[in-house]
């Protein structure tokens, strides 16, 4: 929401192509904001890695994975889920023709779409992690770059 006024406040690929899908967005503005979200977010693995090596190394980089006893499809489902309900809940909170009618939406925006995180978290953290970010995911698997780190990119 800071950095609305300036990118259009982007920070997740999955949002970015909704929009670019949605023709919101042009295809080469599109690129590069998923260009530009997958380096900060390499960037900012590289950042806790750096700060908290030894967490960064317990908790295996953030990386995601299918939790056991969850298959690979479960893990799938829930993660299309959880993009869904942010990606429409992004759509909704600013909504244009939703801004005209109650003056107040720009202003609340951020609190539908921060809550939608939230739940979205809760209830996919035990199953993938949450990766509900591809550039998240994307940063944390190449900086983390061992074990099983790739196993469940895809999802």
């Amino acid at each position: 929401y800071c950095t609305a006024g300036i990118s259009g406040g982007h920070i997740n690929p999955a949002v970015t192509f909704g929009l670019f899908l949605a023709r919101k967005l042009s295809l080469t503005r599109a690129l590069y904001y998923i260009v530009m979200q997958c380096l900060g977010a390499v960037c900012g693995a590289g950042v806790v890695k750096g700060f908290q090596p030894n967490q960064y190394q317990v908790l295996g980089g953030g990386a995601n994975t299918v939790a056991p006893g969850y298959t690979k499809g479960s893990g799938l489902g829930a993660e299309i889920i959880g993009t869904f309900v942010l990606v429409y809940t992004v759509f909704s909170a600013t909504d244009a023709k939703r801004n005209a009618r109650d003056s107040h939406v720009p202003i609340l925006a951020p609190l539908p779409i921060g809550f939608a995180v939230f739940l979205v978290h809760l209830a996919t953290i035990p199953i993938t992690g949450t990766g509900i970010n591809p550039a998240r995911s994307l940063g944390a698997a190449i900086i983390y770059n061992k074990d099983h780190s790739w196993d469940d990119h895809w999802i």
